[in-house]
């Protein structure tokens, strides 16, 4: 699957640069808020930039490589997750209602039988991915269809009036293929991409490096960053991917959330590297591996809470900074407008 994504055009810049420093403020003393306003209307192409009908598209699907005990929670949290995500009961769920956002929960590929008259997007592509201990993720044809149907998510959001989306997971497991991608990608050896994920302790995180090394010392594809992705992927974290490019190919702006979502943007950026362009950082988590691949991207997280839950949590959490950012370069006056005297140099 092709995507058309381009850098965002540089020569309104300085008009919003001017814009921004005239307001009635010193230069810069507004700090992060001044640099997201020029990112987001850099983005959106606009002086006047606004954010409309923020999305939370959530992902889920089970990971093959599970069986190999690289966690401490059993496969069946999946569904049982999604179905939590759909009661309305999560960690997602009141930061969705706090800060309006809609939430989006996709099965991508659970290994559950949901039922039909749920609110839930069926995308499945498979109940699970393969182990890739000792063979692919998912094929060629799985993989291009998560590209694709992630992508059709965010179409569908974007025709709604969303101009803002965070994305969220849920995968036992998929804290392995986000280590296994960052080791790759960002040239950090495994061991130090390797974390508790959600509760190993100190011999379960050696057993799951063991594991993951084992996996990387099996693999003989072409190490191209398409055959990386999927031979150790997970089919919530490629949609991501689609959805990702695709909203960075509508001129949308993108939340990223934690250590998976940022190796999802990673991972990305090594197909598209302008998609990059499009992200804003909503925290830096309480995992050694995400502070890692967040230096690595010279990323510049809005927040630093201790998060590691994922789901899109830290991303919507990071939001109402945006707002912020949005309602400075609108409300505050020019000191011309004002008729207060511009009462510094620089």
């Amino acid at each position: 699957m092709e995507f058309h994504l381009h850098r965002p055009d540089e020569k309104i810049r300085p008009a919003l640069q001017e814009k921004i420093d005239n307001l009635t403020k010193p230069k810069g003393s507004l700090g992060r808020l001044e640099d997201l306003a020029l990112q987001i209307g850099w983005i959106q192409q606009t002086l006047t930039p606004s954010l409309h009908k923020p999305h939370n598209i959530l992902f889920a699907a089970d990971h093959g490589i599970v069986e190999e005990g690289v966690s401490t929670s059993p496969k069946e949290i999946t569904w049982q997750q999604v179905l939590h995500f759909l009661k309305g009961g999560a960690g997602v769920n009141f930061l969705c209602h706090q800060h309006h956002f809609q939430l989006d929960i996709v099965d991508a590929g659970v290994d559950y039988d949901f039922d039909h008259h749920l609110a839930l997007w069926d995308q499945k592509v498979a109940k699970g991915t393969h182990n890739y201990r000792y063979e692919s993720a998912m094929s060629d044809e799985q993989m291009e269809s998560c590209l694709q149907r992630g992508a059709e998510v965010v179409s569908h959001v974007h025709n709604q009036g969303c101009n803002v989306v965070s994305f969220g997971e849920m995968g036992i497991g998929n804290t392995s293929s986000s280590s296994i991608w960052m080791h790759y990608f960002a040239q950090i050896p495994l061991q130090q991409c390797v974390g508790a994920g959600s509760g190993l302790d100190h011999a379960g995180i050696q057993h799951k490096y063991q594991v993951l090394q084992e996996a990387i010392d099996h693999y003989s594809g072409d190490k191209t960053p398409y055959d990386i992705i999927r031979y150790f992927g997970g089919f919530e974290m490629v949609m991501a991917i689609g959805g990702m490019l695709r909203a960075a190919e509508l001129g949308m702006i993108i939340l990223i959330d934690g250590f998976i979502m940022t190796n999802c943007i990673l991972a990305a950026s090594q197909l598209y590297p302008e998609v990059l362009c499009y992200a804003i950082y909503g925290h830096s988590g309480d995992e050694v591996g995400h502070q890692l691949v967040l230096k690595h991207l010279k990323a510049q997280p809005l927040l630093q809470l201790n998060l590691r839950l994922g789901e899109g949590t830290g991303a919507i959490c990071a939001y109402p900074i945006l707002e912020s950012a949005v309602h400075m370069i609108h409300e505050m006056d020019s000191f011309q407008k004002a008729e207060v005297t511009k009462y510094f140099d620089v």
